[in-house]
């Protein structure tokens, strides 16, 4: 489960990136807001809440989660190692998800095409800032 996660990591952080640099290169060129657009920022959606199933379910079943209820939350956060897994990446990853649906769902209501490239680039942005941020890129990029 481990494996699935990170493999699909990557995709979902490369699809992240692309429907992020897509929203800002719509807004800086003043492009008309397409389907192309549109399914990009959609397979980011189901991309990104794919992983956050995914993750949810190595979480439960990491040796991090046993850690975290064996020594308590109070003792997790004097762990720098064991604060990351079992607190700070979960919680992150989360709101990082909770900011993108959001971003889909509100680019959805707007009516101008550089306010739809605005909206997913905020949001969008938002949630690959948090999961920059909180990736453990030691443990990620050694596979």
């Amino acid at each position: 489960m481990k494996q699935i996660h990170s493999y699909w990591a990557y995709i979902a952080v490369l699809i992240l990136i692309v429907a992020f640099i897509n929203a800002v290169m719509g807004m800086a060129k003043k492009r008309s807001f397409t389907d192309k657009d549109l399914r990009i920022s959609l397979f980011t959606l189901i991309v990104m809440h794919i992983q956050l199933l995914i993750g949810l379910g190595w979480y439960f079943m990491s040796p991090w989660f046993k850690a975290l209820k064996d020594v308590g939350v109070s003792a997790a956060m004097k762990d720098a190692q064991l604060r990351l897994f079992s607190i700070e990446h979960p919680t992150m990853m989360i709101l990082a998800i909770v900011f993108i649906t959001i971003g889909w769902s509100k680019h959805k209501k707007k009516t101008t095409d550089e306010s739809k490239f605005k909206t997913i680039m905020i949001f969008y942005g938002i949630g690959l800032f948090f999961v920059l941020t909180r990736m453990p890129w030691k443990q990620w990029l050694n596979l």
